[in-house]
């Protein structure tokens, strides 16, 4: 997920890190820095946004103190950077001199795009940060237990991106839980179960699960439980939007003759979900999706401020949403 940093001397070069995904930028900067003070001990480290700074602190920050003859400079959010500041920025970049290990850091996207395209042609050490998709999080959970020095198989991976959801600070967190309290270093899908079925995330996208299977008995069994246990009901709308937009898509796809992998990219799930998609479009058309999905899109602006009873909408959606389905098991 992250590629390594050249393991050349920070000092005298710059690392360039780009990309939306936060975590992955942090630790690149955390290698960079963790290598330049490692190297000279006396080094100050100076932490800048681009946005609050002006060429007189620019200038400041990267030509040393009083107390240190070396300085690590690390320049976040380039995006903001004022205009009147990318000539001076790029000429530091083009020549930081031996004491200065410049690291510059870059969100993404088109704003402050010309700076960066600049910056990329000095020809930098360069770490991209794409997000995570959703079909590589479980991978992305299975290096990072080995990064935590820990051990996962690919069911538990998947089990804990399930328990867990998307968000990759999340899953670093909840990787770091479980193998505190696991004294093999051993992930495991009870362990998951365990520690995080509670979760209010999880609790809605079972409701969901068990309303594109047909189980009224357990989808409002867990529904009420879920409303009595704090769950806001929009997240029961928002599973349910997400669940069926997924099997449309699905369902749409299914014979586009793709490799899995493929038709998992197109629908924006992870391979292993493909299963549960094929076992529910047996009881599903594309047409009852639809109408299911205009349903739960009623009872969102219900429980949003329309409706004196969310339960009551959210109760009614689940009927009306079975209800568009193939015949009940």
């Amino acid at each position: 997920m992250l590629a390594p940093v050249e393991e050349t001397s920070p000092f005298g070069h710059v690392l360039l890190v780009t990309g939306p995904e936060s975590l992955l930028a942090e630790r690149a900067v955390a290698d960079f820095v963790a290598r330049a003070v490692a190297e000279r001990a006396d080094a100050a480290v100076v932490r800048l946004e681009a946005g609050a700074v002006d060429a007189g602190s620019l200038a400041e920050a990267a030509g040393g103190s009083l107390f240190a003859a070396a300085t690590v400079l690390v320049v976040t959010e380039l995006s903001e950077l004022p205009a009147e500041l990318a000539d001076q920025l790029v000429a530091m970049a083009g020549d930081p001199g031996s004491d200065l290990a410049l690291a510059l850091v870059h969100p993404g996207g088109n704003k402050g795009k010309a700076v960066l395209d600049r910056l990329r042609k000095l020809r930098p050490l360069i770490v991209d940060c794409p997000s995570i998709k959703a079909w590589d999080l479980p991978q992305f959970v299975s290096a990072e237990t080995r990064r935590q020095q820990g051990k996962v198989d690919a069911a538990t991976a998947a089990a804990l991106v399930d328990a867990v959801g998307s968000d990759p600070r999340s899953l670093v967190a909840a990787i770091r839980q479980l193998l505190d309290d696991s004294p093999d270093r051993l992930l495991t899908e009870p362990a998951v179960r365990r520690y995080f079925g509670g979760r209010a995330e999880v609790t809605s996208f079972s409701v969901a699960d068990d309303v594109l299977s047909g189980r009224i008995d357990g989808a409002l069994g867990k529904l009420r439980w879920a409303l009595s246990t704090g769950v806001p009901p929009v997240l029961v709308t928002s599973a349910l939007s997400s669940n069926l937009r997924s099997l449309g898509k699905y369902l749409d796809g299914r014979d586009a003759r793709l490799r899995d992998t493929d038709l998992a990219r197109v629908i924006g799930v992870p391979p292993w979900k493909l299963k549960d998609l094929s076992r529910l479009s047996r009881d599903w058309k594309p047409v009852a999706v639809a109408k299911a999905i205009q349903a739960v899109a009623i009872a969102d602006a219900q429980i949003k401020g329309a409706a004196s009873d969310p339960g009551f909408a959210l109760e009614q959606v689940v009927l009306k949403v079975i209800g568009c389905r193939g015949p009940q098991r």
